[in-house]
């Protein structure tokens, strides 16, 4: 890689590309649609079309795809030559705009919640100019979104897009009554960290419960885990750094701003950290991070595991989802100003934050649930799956000032009023980070680490952006309409932090204090994913989605459903594999080695008769109890399953197998991992945790 500048972005249908390709007003109509959310002329999309298809060829592509997002949480794709026959029974290569505005996959494959039936099977792909076209595999990939017949939202770009428009149409409104007429858009920027293990794809190979289920369902705790903190930033082994080599580079050539790389706290666990670029953006390069992070670590003889918690008493991988506000001025709207009127604005911005996400905790709480995030959140690495904000000791003291309307006792003594009195300059680094908190201020952005590995980002984006949006809107409702604008705002803000300031907790989100301290202030406590989702379709959340065009009714009712069901699947591929273990290695296993020991204590009693086999019938007594207590706990588990056919509805569904299934799982394993310690290695089934986390050199 001697020239990363010419590699960067070489396989992207970039700006500088559509440039240099279009017709000078076709691009400057492009441009139009992808800057100022303008409708696209269908005029043009042909010439569009036309340059695409000739740089896709050149760069050795033969296909292209409608890349999509259903709501699998994964891309999707089907691939259509350029191919088309000629008269004299050859072909010529095209592709049209027609092709290129539209195409007509399968709905009735793709899950729905509810919103189609089986037989009704239309559904469309429209192509999103807002995210650049790009070659993977030989094809032209160009982004799109996904909807039905009946113009239901079927992906997670569709309402992604939806809260991009509302949070614009909002913050400048309020942007509006701070005099900044020029400003033509607001977006939302974010830089995804993503987290993963990479193992041994031999190791993994052997291991049917990571194959079907993505982590591990047994297994005991090696002699050395992550206590003694040597893995976290320390030194990239050979192996590693020839995958992270090779990683960069496929990123780069999708333009994909891989920045930072590092160990994580975890033996076998790294960190991938991009550049900030718009919401839309990055929440489709994080789709295609992960995707090539396990591209590039098969070629590497390895496995890259996104599970959020694939390991058992090890740290699991979130996804910190960092997620900022600005003009297309150049302002980032959550970053104090120099001056009392930028600082009023900063203020006005930072409360809508503070109310939106007070107000919505369960809305912040359950785009994050999953069967796999219920394992991390509130263990040692995540933060607790209580809402709270992380603001900074100065920051929060500042807003203690203006609510009491006393002066500020920091570095400078200033009189709190907004908009008359200068709110202090200060770093961006005041204060020190807390990795404890769910949703921490960290200068002039908020990380959200709530977020598991394997989440699309577009979910909590929506929820940021739609949330904020009505925030906002409510602020704009009260100052468009003020008599006096300073006095209001000043009369706004202190109101908000009044109100909301429960939601702010700068302590240590692990302690079990917090959890009674949160309950005081009454934060929502739901710590299982089937205790949040139904919150999704509260009447309440239902208008509020309505009101800013992110989400029908049916579609919201559709994805709660959905993600209750598909909370309920991952359970159950869980159980029956566990259960399958069990029957098929692991009894048979310690059956074995439970013969080989009976066998050893009679042979030495043969050769010996009075010799003292006391320890070896202990342990054969200690493996006997083991492999009884194994049958009783696996029935236990297997008669748990036919009770789910009882149940009718899909919130009581989850809830059971969260309840039962899943207890029955984990009390299964403890005899399981117990068993694992006593069984001689020769007889033991499966590679073992210290096998899979130190592998690879």
């Amino acid at each position: 890689m001697n020239n990363i500048p010419s590699l960067f972005g070489s396989m992207v249908f970039s700006d500088t590309v559509m440039k240099e390709r279009l017709p000078e007003d076709t691009y400057a109509a492009l441009k139009r649609t992808m800057e100022a959310g303008k409708h696209l002329d269908p005029s043009i999309a042909d010439v569009v079309a036309a340059a695409m298809k000739d740089w896709a060829i050149e760069k050795g592509a033969t296909h292209f795809t409608h890349w999509f997002q259903p709501m699998t949480g994964v891309t999707a794709e089907k691939h259509d030559s350029f191919i088309s026959p000629d008269q004299d029974g050859g072909v010529i290569m095209e592709f049209s705009g027609k092709e290129l505005v539209k195409g007509e996959p399968d709905a009735s494959s793709f899950p729905s919640g509810g919103l189609r039936a089986t037989f009704e099977a239309r559904g469309y792909t429209a192509w999103d100019p807002t995210s650049y076209a790009f070659i993977k595999d030989d094809t032209l990939c160009i982004p799109t979104a996904f909807c039905s017949f009946s113009g239901e939202a079927l992906d997670k770009k569709t309402p992604l897009l939806r809260s991009m428009e509302a949070i614009n149409r909002e913050a400048r409104r309020v942007l509006r009554l701070f005099g900044h007429e020029n400003v033509k858009m607001v977006k939302t920027t974010v830089g995804a960290e993503q987290e993963y293990f990479l193992i041994d794809e031999k190791l993994y190979a052997k291991r049917k419960d990571m194959i079907y289920t993505g982590r591990t369902l047994v297994g005991a705790k090696p002699p050395k885990g992550q206590e003694l903190e040597d893995h976290y930033f320390g030194s990239i082994k050979p192996r590693v750094m020839a995958f992270m080599h090779d990683l960069d580079e496929e990123l780069w050539k999708l333009g994909v701003l891989a920045k930072t790389e590092h160990n994580e706290a975890a033996p076998a666990q790294h960190e991938l950290a991009p550049i900030y670029t718009t919401t839309n953006i990055a929440t489709d390069q994080n789709q295609l991070t992960m995707e090539m992070m396990k591209k590039v670590a098969a070629r590497h003889g390895m496995v890259c595991l996104l599970h959020e918690k694939p390991f058992k008493g090890v740290n699991g991988s979130g996804k910190h989802n960092n997620w900022s506000l600005s003009t297309d001025t150049g302002i980032n709207l959550l970053e104090p100003g120099h001056s009392p009127h930028d600082n009023a604005q900063f203020l006005l911005f930072l409360c809508a934050v503070i109310k939106a996400v007070d107000e919505h905790q369960d809305l912040l709480r359950l785009t994050v649930a999953s069967a796999g995030n219920d394992h991390r959140l509130g263990a040692a690495e995540a933060p607790p799956a209580i809402v709270s904000m992380f603001l900074g000791d100065e920051l929060t003291e500042i807003l203690r000032s203006i609510e009491e309307g006393s002066a500020y006792d920091g570095k400078e003594k200033v009189l709190m009023k907004v908009g008359v009195h200068t709110l202090p300059r200060f770093p961006k680094d005041t204060t020190d980070r807390n990795r404890t908190s769910p949703f921490a201020f960290t200068g002039n952005k908020f990380e959200f680490r709530m977020p598991g590995s394997t989440l699309s980002i577009a979910g909590p984006n929506i929820i940021l952006n739609t949330i904020v949006a009505d925030e906002l809107s409510q602020f704009a409702d009260a100052l468009e309409h003020a008599v006096d604008f300073n006095t209001t705002l000043q009369e706004l803000i202190v109101k908000t932090i009044k109100d909301h300031k429960r939601i702010i907790f700068n302590g240590n989100g692990y302690d079990d204090a917090w959890v009674e301290e949160a309950q005081k202030r009454g934060l929502l406590n739901l710590p299982g994913t089937p205790d949040c989702l139904p919150y999704f379709k509260s009447e309440e959340n239902v208008t509020l989605f309505e009101k800013h065009r992110v989400f029908t009714r049916s579609e919201v009712i559709s994805r709660t459903e959905l993600l209750l069901d598909n909370y309920a699947k991952v359970i159950r591929i869980e159980a029956l594999t566990l259960i399958g273990m069990i029957h098929k290695d692991i009894l048979p296993a310690a059956g074995s080695y439970a013969k080989e020991l009976a066998d050893t204590i009679n042979a030495i009693r043969a050769a010996a008769p009075t010799a003292d086999v006391a320890g070896e019938e202990a342990h054969l007594l200690t493996l006997t109890d083991h492999i009884t207590s194994l049958y009783k706990k696996l029935a236990v588990l297997e008669n748990s399953l036919p009770q789910t056919n009882s149940l009718e509805s899909v919130e009581a569904l989850a809830m059971y197998y969260k309840d039962h299934v899943l207890t029955a799982m984990e009390d299964l394993r403890t005899t399981v991992d117990a068993t694992e310690l006593i069984v001689d290695r020769r007889f033991w089934p499966y590679p073992t945790y210290g096998d899979l986390l130190f592998s690879v050199k």
